[in-house]
Order: structure tokens, then C-alpha cells, then sequence
């Protein structure tokens, strides 16, 4: 597996989270790796940076991307991810995929002077659920409301402006549940979660994340 110098550098990176505010992103995902690392050069290790809005096309599009750097030594399986949310399916087979890949996921983004805070709301939280190691530091938010079926099954935006918001059915919450307890994560994730309106978000505490082993402060 990874050195523990390797692990070192990664743990800097999620340490050196700062406090700055992370609004949520509206753009699809897109991925690019950074280096981790001043001194290395082209030897640097390489983490790869999620961000954006995780629509349909989005596994697809890491799946493509993962094939693309699959034959550079240097990028590694971890992933630093900044969302909004998105589609519930697309993020439940996002998650998967990390899953299979072995990747670990460090809540945070690229700022102008390097790594600082992130968030994952809503969706982003059933992808980041998938990751083999979950980091949250503290200065990162993680935030979740009521799954509606325009999220979980790619219906019209338009059927839902029309008709205002269609909540999933019970079938549906139950795979989300099933999924995230798979996933060695409380179910209490999804019963808290259903209980919030559509239109606002709940954060999660760090009591909570501890709680529902969503993930730990630290690499």
C-alpha cells in the first residue's frame, strides 16, 4: 500500500484546511489532479479534485477520468470533494465506484493560496458515503435534507417547478438506506435526513459524524 511518508503529505493537505466559507458549486462535477508536494517536482504525488454538481453523466465522467490517469504512477486514490449535491442515483453509483476503487475522500477544495474548507450537501453526501476513508475536518461542512424524486430518478425540472416537489417513495428511501448502511455508515443518516424540508439543509454535527461513522477529522 502507500508509504506512510505518502499518507504524511495527504494528512497535511486535510490539516491545512482554513477556515474561509465554501459556498455550494452549481457547475457539473469536473475532475483534474493536483500535486501534494513543493520540493518533488514531477515526482509529486497527485490527488484528484472533484467539484461541482454530480448529475448523470457524472460517473461516467470519473470512470473516464480514472482511465485516463490509470497508467500514472504518481496520482493516488484520493480525492478531495467540493458539492452542492446533485442526483441521488448518479451519487449512490459515484459512491460505489469510489468504493471499488479503494479511494479515500477528504471534504475541502482548491482555494487561491492551495487546499482550504469544503462542503458536501445533499446528494454529495451519498458519493462521499461510498469512500473507503471519509475525512470531514472540522472546518468543512456536511449538510442533508429530504430526497425527492427529481433527485433520485432524473424526472423534469420543469414536472417540478410545475408541480412543486415530488418526495421519493418509500421503495426508494429504503435503497438509500440500504445503500448507506452498506456502506458501514448509521441508517440514522437517512432518518435524519427525510425529516428535513427539501428547501433547507441541516448540518451535521461533528458529534454526528463521529456518531454514524461518516468519517473522522483527520487522515
Amino acid at each position: 500500500m502507500r508509504p506512510a511518508t505518502l499518507i504524511a503529505r495527504y494528512a497535511l493537505a486535510a490539516a491545512a484546511l482554513a477556515t474561509c466559507s465554501s459556498a455550494a458549486v452549481a457547475a457539473p462535477m469536473t475532475f483534474r489532479t493536483i500535486a501534494v508536494g513543493e520540493r518533488c517536482g514531477a515526482r509529486c504525488p497527485q490527488m484528484i479534485v472533484a467539484e461541482g454538481e454530480i448529475t448523470t453523466s457524472t460517473p461516467a465522467q470519473f470512470v473516464d477520468f480514472v482511465r485516463r490517469r490509470a497508467h500514472d504512477p504518481n496520482t493516488r486514490g484520493v480525492i478531495l470533494m467540493h458539492s452542492g449535491g446533485g442526483r441521488v442515483g448518479a451519487a449512490m453509483q459515484l459512491g460505489r465506484m469510489f468504493r471499488e476503487s479503494g479511494a479515500a475522500v477528504i471534504v475541502g477544495r482548491v482555494g487561491p493560496t492551495g487546499v482550504t474548507s469544503g462542503s458536501c450537501y445533499s446528494a454529495c453526501v451519498y458519493a462521499l458515503v461510498g469512500a473507503r476513508k471519509r475525512v470531514i475536518p472540522n472546518v468543512s461542512r456536511v449538510g442533508v435534507h429530504r430526497m425527492v424524486a427529481f433527485d433520485a430518478t432524473g424526472a423534469s425540472f420543469d414536472d417540478e417547478r410545475r408541480y412543486g416537489p415530488v418526495y421519493a417513495t418509500p421503495d426508494l428511501v429504503k435503497r438509500l438506506s440500504d445503500y448507506v448502511g452498506s456502506m458501514g455508515v448509521s441508517r440514522e443518516l437517512i432518518a435524519v435526513a427525510e425529516r428535513v424540508s427539501h428547501d433547507r439543509l441541516r448540518i451535521v454535527t461533528q458529534q454526528e459524524i463521529r456518531r454514524w461513522r461518516l468519517g473522522s477529522p483527520k487522515f
